[in-house]
C-alpha cells in the first residue's frame, strides 16, 4: 500500500509535462488493453466461425444449400462464410447470364472471393495500427518524460550550494516513472500485435486454400453443371 501511495504522490509532485507524458501513456495503455480484448475476442469467434464453415463444407453438403444457409445471415458473416458466399455469388451470377465457362469460373469468382477477403481482412486488422503505434512510440514518450525530468532536477540543483542524493532522488525517481509506464504500455502491445498478425497470417492462408479449392470444384461443376435453375439462383438474391 505503502509503493502505491508513493507512486501517486510521486506523480502529484511531478511536473506538468512529466505528468502529461504520464497521462498519455496511461491512456494508451488503457485503449490498448480495450483493444487487446476486443481482438481476442473477435478472431476467437472468426476461428469458430472458420472452424464450423470448413467442416459443413467439406462434409459433402450441397453447395446451394451451403449457399442459402449464408443468405439468410449474409448481413452477419464472418470470416470464410463471407469469402465463400461472394464466390458462389458471383457462380450464380455467371450461370444466370450464360457465360458460365471454365475461363468466367476462374477469373470471375476468383476476383469476387478476392474482394471479399479483403474486406474480411480489413476488420481482422482492425485496431492493429493502434497497437503498432503504441508499440513503436510509447518507449520514447516514456523516455522523454524521463528525460525532462531528470533536467529539471539538475537545474534545480544549480539553485543551491551543496547538492545531497536526498535532493536530488525525488526528482530522479518521478523521471523514472514516466520510463516504467513506457514499458508498461509497450509490451503488451508489442507481444499483442505480434500475436494476432500471427494468426491472420494463419487465417489468410486458410482462406487463400480454400479458394483455390473452391475454384477447382467449380471448374469441374461446369463440365457438369450444378442443377440450380435460373429461377432459384433469382431467390438466392443474385440479379
Amino acid at each position: 500500500m505503502t509503493w502505491d501511495l508513493s507512486l501517486v504522490d510521486y506523480f502529484i509532485h511531478a511536473g506538468l509535462i512529466v505528468k502529461c507524458v504520464m497521462l498519455l501513456l496511461i491512456a494508451a495503455s488503457v485503449f490498448s488493453w480495450t483493444y487487446i480484448f476486443q481482438r481476442l475476442s473477435y478472431l476467437k469467434t472468426v476461428r469458430q466461425a472458420t472452424r464450423q464453415f470448413e467442416a459443413a463444407f467439406w462434409s459433402g453438403e450441397n453447395l446451394p444449400q451451403l449457399y442459402t444457409d449464408s443468405m439468410k445471415r449474409r448481413n452477419n458473416l464472418e470470416g470464410l462464410e463471407a469469402v465463400f458466399h461472394a464466390g458462389f455469388k458471383e457462380f450464380l451470377r455467371l450461370q444466370k447470364s450464360g457465360r458460365i465457362t471454365p475461363e468466367a469460373v476462374v477469373d470471375n469468382v476468383k476476383r469476387a472471393m478476392r474482394a471479399a477477403q479483403v474486406q474480411e481482412q480489413e476488420k481482422l486488422e482492425t485496431y492493429l495500427p493502434f497497437l503498432a503505434i503504441v508499440g513503436t512510440t510509447s518507449p520514447y514518450i516514456g523516455l522523454f518524460g524521463t528525460v525532462w525530468g531528470i533536467m529539471q532536477s539538475f537545474r534545480a540543483l544549480a539553485s543551491v550550494q551543496q547538492a545531497t542524493i536526498a535532493m536530488v532522488a525525488p526528482g530522479i525517481a518521478e523521471a523514472l516513472i514516466a520510463t516504467a509506464l513506457g514499458l508498461f504500455t509497450v509490451i503488451p502491445a508489442v507481444i499483442s500485435y505480434n500475436r494476432f498478425a500471427s494468426d491472420i497470417n494463419r487465417l489468410l492462408n486458410r482462406f487463400d486454400a480454400f479458394q483455390d479449392n473452391f475454384i477447382n470444384i467449380l471448374f469441374r461443376q461446369v463440365q457438369q453443371p450444378m442443377t440450380v435453375p435460373v429461377k432459384e439462383a433469382t431467390e438466392y438474391g443474385v440479379s
